[in-house]
């Protein structure tokens, strides 16, 4: 957790007892909700990363040659909303992918559209085709899952799979 989210986490919490104290249970269980929300995001989006990083570590042990650089604050745009997140990026020869995570973090970033919690974008270098948008939402268990958008507007959870699929350009080259 970088300082900037701990700051974050001591304000809501201050916001929550002020509310509480002043009687306003409505925005202190708003506020509650957000922290909750946050961590949700938080830990999707660590997961999402983690799993990234281990699956080119391993293609590294093996001899792919992958370079792999890490962002935390990234901003990237989701339609008119700003994200922010991280962001990693694997590299090998001519080849490069990304992958951004993120949510809005203040009222002017905008909001996440379609109900979802967080961001997420996958991004080939050179092959925009192969592209992919993720979503984060909550399951039926009310944990938090990743989702692939599709152009048609159907949606699927991703899967480590899917993720090694993305990353094996990388590794075949």
């Amino acid at each position: 957790m970088t300082e900037l989210d701990e700051a974050w986490e001591l304000a809501l919490a201050e916001a929550n007892n002020r509310a509480r104290a002043a009687g306003r249970g409505d925005i202190a269980d708003y506020l509650s909700l957000r922290s909750r929300n946050d961590l949700l995001r938080r830990t999707a989006t660590d997961w999402l990363i983690h799993v990234t990083v281990m699956i080119a570590g391993k293609a590294n042990r093996a001899g792919a040659g992958i370079q792999i650089e890490q962002e935390d604050n990234h901003r990237f745009s989701r339609g008119t909303a700003t994200m922010v997140g991280k962001r990693v990026t694997l590299r090998s020869g001519v080849r490069a992918l990304i992958i951004e995570s993120g949510w809005p973090r203040t009222p002017r970033d905008g909001i996440v559209r379609g109900g979802g919690l967080a961001c997420a974008n996958i991004k080939h270098f050179g092959r925009p085709r192969a592209n992919v948008e993720l979503l984060l939402m909550r399951s039926s268990q009310g944990s938090p899952q990743w989702f692939v958008h599709d152009k048609n507007g159907g949606k699927t959870i991703l899967s480590e799979e899917e993720i090694k699929a993305h990353i094996s350009p990388l590794i075949q080259h």
